[in-house]
């Protein structure tokens, strides 16, 4: 029996090696998932920050299901509704390849946290490009240990500084204290960040923030932890939010931010002398920037 513990929810729960075990119940656990990855799709993808997408994409591989189910996630078909495909580690050996074939400047595992043990059996070897591990950052120090030297960027969310936001909209409780202690941790295995000469990250984490309706604030305390204390790391400021899953059902965030928010949070962070930001432009929220969660490359 396998009892998993591998995100900070510590379910303890024995999941199957594939969902196709009739001898499991339909409970398995804050992911609902089996060992094996499930995935929605893989291919380039131009729409992560200059240093991840590039000129040619990075090489995305979308897991489905997730451990925080966040009630306005804008991929809620697979991250909630479990959409995608159960594969072999193998065959996620072959797509982490095809992906390298077709040009991908990085190979980015998106919401991987609860297949983490797949993708640690996937890795091996260091591939021939750097491995993205992009995350909500609700993450145990134990996991983050096992991708050390198999993850070269890490991509995490700080969605919150209010655990009571946290508990209410992604049912995470103590997110901020685990996720900020998450990146501590993903700062120390991979350091510094470094680029090749066409300034694509070879290295480094770079923390990313969602502006949420009427969460100023919340961003303007998201974006000082990491000026105080992860210095060393990057910072994105997305303005991408659109409402999806159940959004409609929380009246405060069932719209997108304003242009008086998403100048409000600019102005907080462009009034420190902290340099390494990436900004979206408020265009950017748009359901046009969505994939297609069809199971192309898979």
């Amino acid at each position: 029996m396998t009892y998993c513990y591998v995100c900070p929810h510590r379910c303890g729960v024995d999941r199957p090696e594939n969902m196709n075990d009739t001898s499991y119940d339909k409970y398995f656990g804050s992911c609902g998932c089996g060992m094996l990855p499930i995935v929605a799709r893989a291919g380039l993808h131009m729409w992560e920050e200059p240093c991840i997408s590039g000129t040619k994409g990075s090489g995305t591989v979308f897991f489905s299901g997730c451990n925080l189910h966040c009630v306005f996630c804008q991929n809620f078909d697979i991250s909630c509704k479990g959409f995608g495909k159960e594969i072999s580690i193998e065959r996620l050996q072959e797509i982490y390849q095809e992906l390298i074939a077709q040009g991908a400047h990085n190979i980015n595992l998106v919401t991987p946290t609860h297949f983490a043990e797949a993708v640690i059996k996937s890795l091996p070897e260091k591939l021939s490009v750097p491995v993205v591990y992009n995350t909500s950052g609700f993450e145990s120090q134990d996991t983050l240990r096992k991708l050390n030297g198999k993850v070269q960027i890490y991509l995490p969310d700080l969605k919150y500084s209010d655990d009571k936001l946290a508990i209410k909209y992604s049912n995470a409780p103590y997110y901020f204290r685990i996720a900020t202690d998450a990146i501590k941790e993903m700062h120390r295995q991979v350091g510094e960040a470094q680029f090749d000469e066409n300034g694509m990250m070879k290295k480094g984490v770079i923390v990313r923030h969602l502006i949420l309706p009427q969460a100023t604030r919340e961003a303007a305390l998201v974006f000082d932890w990491v000026k105080n204390n992860a210095s060393n790391c990057f910072f994105s400021l997305m303005s991408q939010y659109v409402p999806f899953g159940k959004a409609g059902e929380y009246n405060e965030i069932n719209r997108k931010i304003t242009k008086r928010e998403y100048n409000k949070v600019l102005d907080f962070c462009y009034d420190t002398n902290f340099s390494e930001i990436y900004v979206q432009d408020l265009s950017s929220a748009s359901k046009k920037f969505i994939p297609a969660f069809d199971l192309t490359g898979i």
